[in-house]
């Protein structure tokens, strides 16, 4: 059920871009937020390899657009096209995948220094559930914004 789910969120921001040009999902449609539906698929791509990669299987691997750890870095897409913004994204949903799909169970923890704390599999999927939806509603606004489109 959380794959499920978590997957629903996932094509749902796909969603929200199909159909727009990269000037249109770099756009910043609700001033005064720079918030783009571009820079939510490569937060997102972020997000994917903090909680899965980083957390869960322990890799130490920078993120995609900051050497610092800055996640705020990601949302800045000013220079970026649907190619190099979904490859990362897609790249890092294949990689949450097979971890997910690989784990013994939904018990298997990893340890989120940010909260200095150790979370579960299970803990990482509600997250990453809320977290989409928190950013599909943003994504509504942005389309909205760009060209009237609603609705998942």
């Amino acid at each position: 059920m959380l794959r499920t789910f978590l997957d629903f969120h996932r094509a749902t921001l796909a969603m929200k871009c199909d159909g727009l040009s990269d000037e249109d999902l770099r756009r910043a449609s609700s001033p005064p937020s720079t918030l783009s539906l571009l820079g939510l698929v490569r937060h997102m791509a972020e997000v994917e390899r903090t909680w899965f990669r980083r957390v869960i299987n322990a890799e130490d691997i920078s993120l995609r657009w900051s050497a610092d750890g800055d996640f705020q870095a990601a949302y800045d897409a000013s220079s970026s096209t649907r190619a190099e913004a979904f490859e990362a994204w897609q790249a890092e949903v294949e990689q949450s995948r097979k971890i997910e799909e690989a784990a013994e169970s939904l018990d298997v923890t990893g340890h989120q220094p940010r909260w200095d704390a150790d979370v579960s599999l299970r803990l990482v999927m509600l997250h990453m559930i809320h977290e989409y939806a928190r950013h599909n509603g943003h994504a509504d606004f942005l389309r909205e914004a760009i060209d009237g489109v609603t609705g998942a």
